[in-house]
């Protein structure tokens, strides 16, 4: 036999060695501890080990003057041009930016910066009028330097994942794929058996409470001039309420209701939750659960100051069909969830073309311009289920449009 330098030779030496007890010095109360105590003395710690990193993660979020770089500000004033150079107020802007962003810099530096307040304005959504709040284009950029910078990588950690608003690879067609999952996922364990609670909110912007966007920020930041200028953008919409037309609106509606989507989720249990800004749902098999959900859905609204609009807050059975962000779902029997155009957004897109051939005839409007509005229909009716749709819709565009410019023989182009 082999003997390695590390195989004991005297067996019985080894085995009283590991019998001896150890006698080193513990540490007095250490061994009194009760198994409740040693667990939460490990909660306590990882506690504490994952407040260690969050902080060390976000430190630049929490710095008045890292958010507020020139650096920062400069690559804010590029995103704030995309799409709006076209406009004379940016065009201005441009010619001398980087003049404007360094006074920008400076005035914030100095604790001088002000806001110039609002251009207000009315539009026409779908037949619904929207009280606009646009700002200029260098509170803009102060605005996009905040968020980018500070509020969105702070507050968006906290945020569910199926919120799915105004955040970087987020958006419509991400709470419509949500859906989809969401009834998948129902269908696998219950079939179509079940229910579909949809809720609204009614005037969500204007009845954002002021109180809790300012404890949201104290919660989560420690820098008196972050806090400070982001209070100063929030007062400037008054007393309650934030407006339609700034990023800074956008960022505090998302985070104003996360403790509505935490209670759902957490609370209440429910999987199969999402919300897109004001408009939100819920997926049980019970309808009494979900009517339940609904009662604390209300009390958690009515203590974040958000008013349930109850026309529009409805208990659905799934295999009736529901509509949810103007998209009409369905249910079926092998577990296919089929999506389906609003009607009234059909019915609006072929007005829509109709409207656009008197503007063509007078010259207001070009063969390209009604070709690119077209096709932009055509790319989100594709994200449906509305082949025949789309083919009775290019039969209309070709009847309206095509065929009376091939007989005109293509002479105003296309």
């Amino acid at each position: 036999m082999v003997m390695h330098r590390f195989m004991p030779t005297d067996l019985t030496r080894l085995y009283v060695t590991i019998r001896q007890p150890y006698r080193g010095n513990f540490k007095k109360g250490l061994m009194t501890m009760t198994s409740e105590e040693r667990r939460e003395g490990r909660y306590q710690r990882r506690i504490a080990k994952r407040m260690a990193k969050r902080n060390q993660s976000r430190a630049f979020c929490d710095d008045f003057n890292t958010v507020f770089s020139y650096e920062n500000l400069y690559r804010s004033y590029k995103k704030c041009r995309r799409n709006v150079a076209w406009k004379a107020s940016v065009q201005k802007y441009i010619t001398q930016a980087p003049l404007m962003v360094n006074q920008t810099y400076e005035k914030l530096q100095a604790g001088k910066f002000k806001s110039s307040g609002f251009y207000e304005f009315d539009i026409n959504e779908r037949g619904k009028i929207r009280h606009i709040k646009s700002v200029t284009i260098t509170e803009r950029v102060v605005q996009r330097c905040l968020c980018d910078n500070a509020l969105v990588p702070m507050l968006s950690p906290t945020f569910i994942y199926d919120n799915g608003a105004s955040l970087e690879n987020r958006g419509y067609h991400f709470s419509i794929r949500r859906m989809v999952r969401h009834l998948q996922e129902h269908y696998r364990k219950h079939g179509t058996e079940g229910y579909v609670l949809l809720f609204d909110f009614s005037k969500f912007f204007d009845n954002v409470s002021h109180e809790l966007c300012k404890q949201i920020m104290r919660e989560q930041f420690t820098d008196e001039r972050v806090i400070g200028i982001t209070d100063h953008f929030i007062d400037m919409f008054g007393d309650v309420g934030l407006g339609l037309g700034s990023q800074i609106s956008q960022t505090f509606a998302l985070a104003s209701a996360n403790r509505l989507d935490h209670y759902v989720k957490e609370v209440l249990r429910i999987r199969g939750y999402g919300r897109y800004m004001d408009d939100g749902y819920l997926i049980h098999e019970s309808k009494e659960y979900l009517q339940h959900c609904l009662t604390e859905i209300r009390r958690v609204c009515r203590e974040l100051g958000i008013t349930i609009n109850e026309k529009k807050t409805q208990i659905v059975k799934i295999s009736h069909g529901f509509t949810f962000l103007k998209a009409r779902f369905y249910l079926t029997e092998t577990g296919k969830v089929v999506r389906k155009i609003y009607k009234k957004s059909i019915v609006r897109e072929r007005r829509k073309l109709k409207k656009f051939v008197p503007l063509l005839e007078n010259g207001v409007m070009s063969y390209t311009d009604v070709a690119t509005a077209f096709q932009s229909w055509c790319a989100y009716a594709k994200n449906f289920s509305a082949w025949h749709t789309i083919q009775n819709m290019c039969r209309l565009y070709n009847q309206l449009f095509i065929y009376p410019w091939i007989i005109q023989g293509g002479t105003q182009g296309c």
